[in-house]
């Protein structure tokens, strides 16, 4: 007969809820029938040590925390700045949130512990300053010139930010059937003065990735750590957007596309679509995201940017629908990215540069070092060849 595990219900019954996952999926991932899973929750039965190895890796929850006598400290739910009406986080983005926040909170007391200096630039600003002063500062920090890129503008700023100090993590996956909906999460900062950390879901185009990464950036520099909203231009949003996210939205704005680079443009230039798609590309934004920012600053009536909006939503919505077809396509193939790459991606180049180093130097534990990077040590030089 199976050993049982006499693990303490209200605990079992928190993971299972702080997770998102409702008794049905839990039970189906044993599986046993859901009434047996209340008995285990309820404490008037008890699962098998398996049984209830299989909920703690369904749960991404250490098989020992089912043993404590209460239910323990968790990491604070980071604010939701989005929208009014929001798609509810589900399991796939708690995990990833709870992911970043071990990772950020294990590299944050690592360079306390080893006398780091805070990071200037964390919460530099408020929601009160001039979002065109924030950004100049984004940009004289990193030493990025907008529209004047020599690679991917994305990778650019990853890069960049990296170099100064800001971790960045990008997936799109906790695991092969357990994707992170862009609708529901595209993007959120945690601003640390030690480690902040910026997460962009990679399953987004480009374009809007570069505008959630550099929103994320503005959200560092006035200190305010929160799950971001998608750009909705305010004038046509039919709720209030929050303060800080119409702030960081113009702030990411002003430095992708600063106004300056738009004081010669000619509103007849966005009659061409393939013109206007050209300059946005060279700005790394989206032809939505340029036809605002002219809307904003003027060059565009409210009436020509309505119609080149529904010009460039029909562009859009095409190509949304050839890229669906791209992946397709690829998913048929069978041979994406390797698994290491999306790890390192994952992960973020700096903090696996970190983590490697710190094992290397004997700082960390090899266990530890593993579970950090969710790659077995004796792997780690395949992950390695990826940074370089």
């Amino acid at each position: 007969m199976s050993q049982k595990a006499y693990i303490t219900p209200s605990v079992l019954k928190w993971a299972r809820e702080t997770a998102r996952m409702t008794e049905e999926t839990a039970a189906a991932k044993i599986p046993v029938p859901v009434e047996k899973l209340r008995e285990w929750e309820a404490g008037s039965s008890q699962p098998t040590i398996k049984q209830a190895q299989i909920l703690a890796k369904a749960y991404r929850r250490p098989f020992a925390i089912f043993f404590l006598p209460d239910i323990p400290l968790d990491f604070q739910p980071i604010q939701d700045f989005r929208r009014p009406g929001s798609k509810p986080l589900t399991t796939s983005s708690i995990f990833i949130i709870r992911e970043i926040q071990q990772k950020q909170s294990w590299i944050s007391d690592f360079f306390k512990e080893n006398k780091e200096k805070k990071l200037s630039f964390v919460g530099k600003y408020s929601i009160k300053d001039d979002p065109q002063l924030v950004a100049s500062d984004i940009l004289n920090t990193l030493k990025v010139t907008p529209a004047k890129y020599d690679t991917d503008p994305i990778k650019e700023w990853i890069k960049t930010a990296e170099l100064n100090g800001i971790f960045i993590s990008r997936t799109s996956f906790i695991h092969s059937r357990l994707k992170i909906d862009p609708d529901e999460l595209k993007g959120f900062a945690i601003a640390d003065p030690y480690a902040p950390f910026v997460f962009i879901n990679s399953d987004d185009w480009n374009a809007a990735q570069l505008f959630t990464l550099v929103h994320e950036l503005a959200h560092i520099w006035i200190a305010k750590t929160g799950i971001s909203n998608e750009i909705i231009p305010e004038k046509t949003a039919q709720f209030r957007i929050h303060p800080v996210e119409k702030f960081c939205n113009e702030v990411a704005a002003n430095a992708l596309m600063p106004k300056e680079l738009f004081l010669d443009f000619d509103s007849k230039l966005f009659t061409d679509l393939k013109k206007t798609y050209q300059i946005a590309k060279q700005f790394g934004v989206s032809l939505l995201a340029l036809l605002i920012r002219a809307h904003t600053l003027g060059i565009l009536s409210d009436m020509e940017y309505q119609k080149f909006r529904i010009q460039a939503e029909t562009e859009f919505r095409d190509y949304l629908k050839k890229e669906e077809e791209k992946k397709t396509k690829q998913r048929k193939k069978k041979n994406g990215p390797s698994y290491y790459l999306l790890q390192l991606n994952r992960n973020g180049r700096l903090f696996t540069q970190t983590v490697l180093d710190s094992f290397r130097g004997g700082l960390i534990e090899p266990t530890l070092a593993s579970h950090l990077l969710n790659v077995q040590v004796n792997k780690f030089s395949k992950l390695e060849s990826y940074l370089y």
